[in-house]
């Protein structure tokens, strides 16, 4: 592991909200892949984030993928409106889905990529059932609900069970994907474990040069 470039999912909980179709073009500029919209509803996490008309509105101007994860407890009740918004990637939690297997189908019948999303304290291997269906494994690296938190060690050991599993049941998932406390110490930790997708958003949203802190993440 660990030997192709990261691909970089920018996090909106760190851009300029007042100033967001000019931040999100920057970033655009800086060469990322796609931007990641965290969706969260105040009961599975405490904190409150982004609606439905807003990622229509970054729909309509996006150069680069949606990749929305949502961070909600009725996934299954609202998926198909995050569809209509324009998601092209759809995160739920297993910690949250009554249905994981069936909302996998429903979202790639709908032709978008299908995600799902654990806690750090979620065992990988309630996704052995479900390795073959999955375009996405977002692996929380810290406890998710807001932006700027610590990286959580004990995770990149996680990683490695993630891709023992793949192999151990012959399903390689296509994006292995991590999310917080993403910077240049950490992303190469998490490649080096398995990942090849990186969701970083302060280190990428507050960096002076963002094209270089973009280089930086992708290849260090």
């Amino acid at each position: 592991m660990g030997t192709s470039p990261l691909s970089l999912s920018a996090s909106l909980l760190s851009a300029d909200w007042l100033h967001l179709e000019s931040d999100l073009r920057k970033m655009e500029a800086s060469g990322v892949d796609w931007h990641h919209i965290d969706v969260m509803d105040g009961h599975f996490v405490p904190n409150l984030s982004f609606g439905l008309p807003l990622i229509q509105q970054i729909k309509k101007i996006s150069t680069l993928p949606l990749d929305v994860h949502l961070m909600v407890s009725n996934p299954d009740a609202v998926f198909s409106a995050y569809l209509d918004a324009g998601a092209d990637l759809l995160t739920f939690h297993i910690e949250a889905a009554v249905h994981p297997h069936r909302l996998i189908q429903q979202i790639r019948a709908r032709g978008a990529k299908a995600g799902i999303a654990l806690n750090p304290g979620t065992d990988v291997r309630l996704l052995s059932p479900l390795l073959g269906e999955l375009d996405l494994v977002l692996l929380m690296t810290v406890n998710p609900g807001f932006g700027g938190q610590s990286f959580l060690p004990f995770c990149l050991s996680k990683l490695r069970d993630l891709v023992s599993l793949q192999t151990q049941y012959g399903h390689r998932i296509p994006y292995v994907s991590v999310d917080g406390g993403i910077d240049a110490v950490t992303a190469p930790q998490v490649r080096n474990a398995g990942a090849n997708v990186v969701v970083a958003g302060s280190y990428l949203y507050g960096a002076a040069d963002r094209a270089a802190a973009v280089s930086l993440l992708r290849n260090t």
